[in-house]
C-alpha cells in the first residue's frame, strides 16, 4: 500500500491552483472537468513527479462538514497538512518575496524546523526541515 493522493480542500479550485503553481512550485499534473465548474485538478512536485499527488478540492464548497472543519483548523492556528523542504529559512525569504503570509516564522522544536503559511484557499500549511 502506498499514498498517491493526498486532498486539501480549497475554496476556489482557480486560485488555488494559481497559488499552488506560481507561487510554491508545483506542477499541474491532470485538470478534468467534472462539471458545474468542479475539476479533478492535481499537482505534482518539481522534485517528485512522479511521486504523490495534491488534489485541489472544492469540498467546503458542496459539503458543510468539510467547510465547518476547515474553518476550525484556520481559528485553531493548525496547518491541514506540511511539506517537507530542505532548508526553510531560504523557502520562507522566496515565499515572503513572493507575497505569501506567514503566521510562523522558522522555529526550531527538537529535530525540525518549521514554519507555517496560508495558502490564501482556506488552510494553513506547515513547511517542515528535518535537522540533522
Amino acid at each position: 500500500m502506498k499514498v498517491t493522493i493526498i486532498s486539501i480542500p480549497v475554496r476556489d479550485q482557480e486560485k488555488a491552483f494559481q497559488f499552488y503553481t506560481e507561487k510554491l512550485g508545483f506542477l499541474k499534473n491532470k485538470d478534468i472537468p467534472l462539471g458545474n465548474g468542479n475539476r479533478w485538478l492535481t499537482l505534482v512536485s518539481k522534485e517528485d513527479p512522479n511521486g504523490p499527488e495534491i488534489l485541489l478540492e472544492p469540498a467546503p464548497l458542496h459539503f458543510e462538514p468539510s467547510k465547518i472543519y476547515q474553518d476550525a483548523l484556520m481559528e485553531a492556528g493548525i496547518p491541514y497538512t506540511q511539506f517537507d523542504v530542505k532548508n526553510v529559512d531560504e523557502e520562507y525569504n522566496r515565499l515572503q518575496k513572493l507575497g505569501v503570509v506567514f503566521s510562523l516564522a522558522p522555529k526550531e522544536m527538537g529535530t525540525v524546523k518549521v514554519a507555517v503559511f496560508n495558502d490564501t484557499c482556506g488552510n494553513n500549511i506547515q513547511l517542515i526541515e528535518t535537522l540533522s
